[in-house]
């Protein structure tokens, strides 16, 4: 099938393979975290609280990680942050199993976590076309976002299980085994790994930084959606990360397995888009397809603020896995097929923190309202907010006409 046609490249199959395994831990720890939280705290301010703590450090250091990106070896980087962020979520383990996990250690290890997180990202997206063809990224991306997707289908079951029957820490524990199955996947390709951009042209760290934001700006098809991402992030943040746990138990009277079936049904809608666009060595009219779908999203946050049953409230959930997806394969393709190499890891980490720069925001509102106004009507006004905005963002005739 053309959609597997990236992992005929021996380099690309055990990167991506290293990545399923962490995914598939990410999403055991997701939902194990967020149960804990809630029923140690019962606040949706420290629910929010544990999510600035990890995006703050990651928004401030991904500038420089994007310029480290470009100037040292991206395979080396990547291995480097799994060793690092399997260690961190194995000490919350251990903590948690000897019982002396508190909310301040998981502000700590986020925060941490954060940092360190902000070297990885844009490593791993400037690395995956250096071990793959041009003519498999579509391929490539599409199974990176397809082996994520299925691994949030089966990761939170399993995770709301776990929480169910032996507690959080078992689930905190297999996280940290995953970045360790991902660590040794990258050893064998080490050996490709290549500093992207001889340290003789080298402008400085701001002079690199310069020509990141200067290659950004000179593009309206890259401002614009960064610009339209970091605003909408504040919508989309408060409902999707802050009160979807509250509107679970506290609204639909519902327990932990409804939260990982919409985390599953989400990833599964997910999966369906990846396999769909991984058939497709190209995509046109990217524009209409990308700001469509994003535009969708907020239509199905706003719906699930409604006084829908919890059916209705998954069929939400997996609509939102497949426009979430759409959107980000067009987003993903379009930067690794139109950005020069040497700059993709700056590219990124400018997106990245333009994108993401509000998210603290988001989160520390979207804990605020939740108190204030209910989790239900977070997510109505959060929705309608974003899908408003996205039709701004699709009425610039640069963003529409882009192919």
């Amino acid at each position: 099938m053309s959609l597997f046609r990236a992992l005929r490249h021996r380099s690309f199959a055990l990167l991506w393979t290293g990545q399923t395994a962490s995914r598939l831990g990410d999403s055991l720890y997701q939902i194990a975290l967020a149960w804990w939280v809630l029923e140690k705290t019962g606040s949706s301010v420290a629910m929010g609280a544990v999510l600035v703590f990890n995006t703050v450090p990651m928004l401030f250091f991904l500038l420089v990680g994007g310029v480290m990106v470009d100037r040292f070896p991206r395979l080396w980087l990547m291995l480097i942050s799994d060793l690092t962020r399997g260690l961190l979520v194995t000490l919350m383990s251990v903590l948690a199993f000897a019982g002396w996990l508190e909310i301040w250690h998981v502000y700590a290890i986020s925060f941490i976590f954060g940092c360190v997180d902000a070297f990885f990202q844009p490593a791993y997206r400037a690395a995956v076309p250096e071990v793959t063809p041009t003519e498999a990224l579509t391929s490539a991306n599409s199974l990176t976002s397809l082996s994520g997707e299925l691994s949030g289908i089966i990761g939170p079951a399993i995770g709301a299980g776990i929480v169910k029957l032996g507690g959080s820490p078992f689930a905190f524990a297999s996280n940290g085994a995953s970045f360790l199955i991902s660590g040794l996947c990258l050893l064998p390709i080490l050996k490709l790994a290549t500093s992207p951009r001889p340290q003789e042209v080298s402008q400085g760290v701001m002079g690199d930084l310069r020509e990141g934001l200067g290659t950004v700006l000179a593009s309206p098809w890259l401002w614009v959606a960064i610009v339209i991402a970091g605003i909408s992030n504040i919508t989309y943040a408060g409902p999707m990360g802050v009160a979807l746990p509250f509107l679970i138990k506290d609204h639909l009277k519902a327990d932990v397995s409804v939260l990982g079936w919409f985390y599953s049904l989400s990833s599964l809608g997910a999966v369906l888009a990846a396999v769909w666009l991984g058939r497709f060595p190209r995509i046109r009219r990217r524009g209409l397809k990308l700001y469509g779908a994003w535009m969708l999203v907020g239509v199905l946050v706003c719906a699930i603020g409604l006084p829908i049953k919890v059916p209705g409230i998954l069929m939400a959930a997996f609509g939102i896995g497949v426009f979430n997806t759409i959107l980000g394969l067009i987003w993903t393709n379009s930067l690794q097929e139109y950005v020069p190499r040497d700059l993709l890891g700056r590219v990124s980490s400018v997106d990245y923190i333009g994108s993401y720069l509000l998210l603290p925001v988001g989160y520390a509102v979207g804990g605020w309202a939740t108190q204030q106004l209910g989790p239900a009507l977070v997510f109505v006004i959060g929705g309608a907010l974003q899908a408003t905005l996205i039709a701004l963002g699709l009425s610039h005739p640069r963003v529409r006409n882009f192919d």
